[in-house]
């Protein structure tokens, strides 16, 4: 990527000082949402509000204007009307800011008026060599820094970047995720890409270490060429998922007035998106059920597939396999045999799906057979249920994986749930798990969750990111 884009990109996801520009003690305000959100995440770096009509605000010192501040800046976050953005940004460049977020709207998505303020603020950043997220967008969050300049709570850190076209529904969107247990590396609301583009974030988060998957919310794009080209390169190196929207007629109109983008023909999207090694899904939420698996597993080397359950969820697990193009290999006899005599006298013989009958059993049992699948080299990957802890008969039981005397069942939990977590790395093949039941402080989640194992809700669920794992497989074979 262009050197620039690489320094105002640093300097924008890890600032050591940073200018609130039209910061405000008015709860509500943009201005008092960009002060109080990177405080309460506790930002590593310094905060200088500015604000001429200000002194001080929540104990800060407010200065008049950016060059007042006494420090140098990384990195400055404007608020302020649309009209004043121009001489805001040219006073940045006097400073020597290298990059900023611009939160204003007001701009090309509002007519000719606002595209002419953002053809003139392109200028100013192109002669004065800075670079800025936006504008007409909803600031970004970096776990390095712990700078949340999006979300009323910042979500846990984690491995997926998430760039979003439009604000209001990307952060709407990583909110449910961090409900869910999905942590993120980066956010980044990307707005009118009058300065930055998507391709600049793909390039920045190819070498970005905390980032492990990238998750794209796109409506339209500036420069579809750039992109792909872009997208190609870094698709070798790490997964990226795409949810496309502004596939119909009425939404395309929609992007154009939302965040100035044309949205193209869906039908060629989806065939460069196929050629380069993107995966898109189809439904926003599959973002991040997509995201998950190949943030924290190995990917599939085929398309074989084992499962091991209980009665219905081999069946329908099975069929959402088989409807992806996945294969579920009968089971050879002598693994069949050893698998049989693994599990109670009235369950059926070990085939594929493996049923456990209703069962019931210990999580040492189950890692010996998912282990006893992962032997196998005609087997790729596994979807199993989470495995059985004593808190399934006991939901207000809480197990301290500390404790020196904890009871047998515990310990065999403890035990089962660590083999269980250390297969994916142990065979290079992926595990991906169904909760049966939903229980508050789930062992065998946390256990699961350090191994990289995701964990599903419905079998559909974990059909789908089986199979993006496999299809990242294909991928890193193709680009050897």
């Amino acid at each position: 990527m262009q050197n620039s884009s690489k320094k105002a990109l640093d300097a924008i996801f890890n600032p050591r000082k940073i200018a609130i520009i039209g910061a405000s003690e008015t709860p509500g305000k943009w201005g008092h949402r960009m002060l109080v959100r990177p405080l309460d995440a506790g930002f590593k770096g310094k905060i200088y509000p500015v604000n001429p009509g200000r002194s001080e605000i929540m104990g800060l010192s407010v200065y008049p204007s950016v060059t007042a501040v006494p420090d140098d800046l990384d990195m400055a976050v404007i608020t302020t009307p649309a009209p004043t953005v121009p001489a805001i940004l040219k006073e940045c460049m006097d400073k020597g800011v290298k990059g900023a977020v611009v939160i204003t709207a007001g701009f090309a998505e509002v007519g000719d008026s606002g595209r002419q303020l953002e053809n003139q603020i392109s200028q100013i950043a192109i002669e004065g060599g800075i670079r800025f997220v936006g504008p007409n967008c909803m600031g970004i969050w970096s776990s390095a820094s712990r700078l949340n300049l999006s979300f009323a709570e910042a979500p846990q850190p984690g491995q997926i970047a998430f760039v979003s076209q439009s604000g209001t529904f990307g952060v709407s969107m990583a909110q449910v995720a961090a409900e869910r247990g999905y942590g993120l590396s980066k956010f980044i609301s990307i707005g009118n890409q009058t300065s930055l583009e998507v391709a600049d974030y793909l390039e920045y988060l190819a070498d970005d270490a905390q980032t492990g998957v990238i998750a794209l919310y796109l409506e339209g794009l500036k420069d579809g060429r750039r992109f792909f080209d872009a997208a190609k390169k870094v698709a070798a190196k790490k997964p990226i998922v795409v949810y496309k929207a502004g596939r119909s007629e009425a939404a395309g109109r929609a992007a154009l007035s939302h965040t100035a983008s044309v949205a193209g023909s869906s039908v060629i999207f989806e065939g460069i998106c196929r050629q380069i090694g993107m995966l898109q899904v189809k439904e926003a939420f599959h973002l991040f059920e997509t995201a998950q698996a190949l943030a924290g597993l190995p990917a599939a080397a085929g398309n074989r597939v084992a499962i091991l359950g209980s009665g219905g969820q081999g069946v329908v697990g099975a069929d959402a396999c088989s409807a992806l193009g996945m294969e579920l290999p009968e089971l050879d006899p002598e693994t069949s045999s050893a698998l049989s005599a693994l599990l109670p006298d009235h369950a059926p013989e070990a085939k594929n799906p493996v049923d456990f009958a209703g069962s019931t059993r210990t999580a040492l049992q189950e890692a010996e057979i998912i282990e006893r699948f992962l032997e196998l080299d005609y087997i790729d990957g596994v979807i199993s249920n989470v495995p059985v802890s004593p808190q399934l008969w006991n939901p207000g039981l809480r197990i301290d994986r500390n404790s020196e005397n904890p009871s047998p069942a515990v310990r065999i939990a403890i035990e089962g749930g660590k083999r269980y977590s250390s297969l994916p790395g142990k065979y290079n093949k992926p595990i991906i798990c169904l909760r049966f039941v939903h229980l508050e402080n789930n062992i065998m989640e946390e256990m699961l969750g350090e191994g990289g194992i995701p964990v599903y809700s419905t079998p559909e669920q974990c059909a789908r990111a089986m199979h993006a794992l496999i299809h990242y497989g294909r991928i890193q074979k193709s680009s050897c």
